[in-house]
C-alpha cells in the first residue's frame, strides 16, 4: 500500500528583525573613539564596545516585522542627506542602562553646536518619513551619542574628556542587529550620498 504524502506545511513565520538608523563612523574615527572609550574605562570599569559596533544612532524602529524590510530599504536608498560635521567633544551617561557615551556640547545648557543641530534636524526628517512604513515612535528626546561603554560604573566620569573628534558624515545606514547572542551589527541600506 502506497504510504499517503504528508500534507504541505507552510513555512513558518519569519521572525521580526530588529532594525535602526545610525551614522556609522570612518576607521579614523573609530581608532578615536576607541581611545576615548580606554579612557573613560580607566575610571567607570564596564565592558568596551567592540569596534566594529560603534555608531550614533538617529532612530530605533526595534522588532520590525519582516514585510517591512524591503519597503525600508528602498525608501533608505532614495534618501540623501546633507554632509555634515559633528563633534563630540564630553563624555556623558545613562546611568539606569549603565552607559558611558561621547557626545556633542550639552543642549540643555545652551551649549550644542551647529552639528548637533543639524542632527536633530536629520533625526526630524528621518521620523517624518518613517511614520509612513513603520509603527515605531521615536524617542521623546533625541540625544546623540556612541556607546563606549556598557555595564559601567555612572557614577563617576573622567573629569576631562580627550580632544574633540570632528565626526564628517555623508550618509546614514539601516542597520540589523544579528540576532544569535554575537552582539553584531550587519549594514542593509544606505542613503545616497
Amino acid at each position: 500500500m502506497p504510504s499517503t504524502p504528508a500534507p504541505p506545511q507552510a513555512d513558518p513565520p519569519a521572525a521580526p528583525v530588529r532594525l535602526f538608523f545610525a551614522l556609522w563612523p570612518d576607521a579614523a574615527t573609530v581608532r578615536t573613539l576607541g581611545a576615548w572609550a580606554t579612557r573613560a574605562h580607566a575610571t567607570c570599569g564596564g565592558r568596551i564596545m567592540r569596534p566594529d559596533t560603534l555608531h550614533l544612532t538617529l532612530g530605533f524602529l526595534g522588532d520590525t516585522p519582516p514585510d517591512l524590510l524591503a519597503p525600508l530599504i528602498a525608501e533608505t536608498q532614495s534618501r540623501h542627506i546633507e554632509p555634515g560635521t559633528v563633534i563630540l567633544s564630553r563624555y556623558g551617561a545613562f546611568p539606569r542602562p549603565r552607559i558611558v557615551w561621547a557626545g556633542p556640547a550639552d543642549a540643555d545648557n545652551g551649549q550644542a553646536d551647529e552639528g548637533a543641530a543639524r542632527l536633530e534636524t536629520e533625526h526630524r526628517r528621518l521620523w517624518d518619513w518613517v511614520r509612513g512604513l513603520h509603527p515605531a515612535q521615536p524617542e521623546p528626546h533625541f540625544r546623540p551619542h556612541v556607546t563606549l561603554l556598557r555595564n559601567a560604573d555612572t557614577r563617576e566620569l573622567p573629569a576631562h574628556a580627550p580632544p574633540a573628534i570632528a565626526w564628517r558624515y555623508d550618509r546614514y545606514v539601516l542597520v540589523a542587529s544579528v540576532q544569535n547572542g554575537s552582539g553584531r551589527y550587519r549594514i542593509v541600506a544606505s542613503t545616497r550620498v
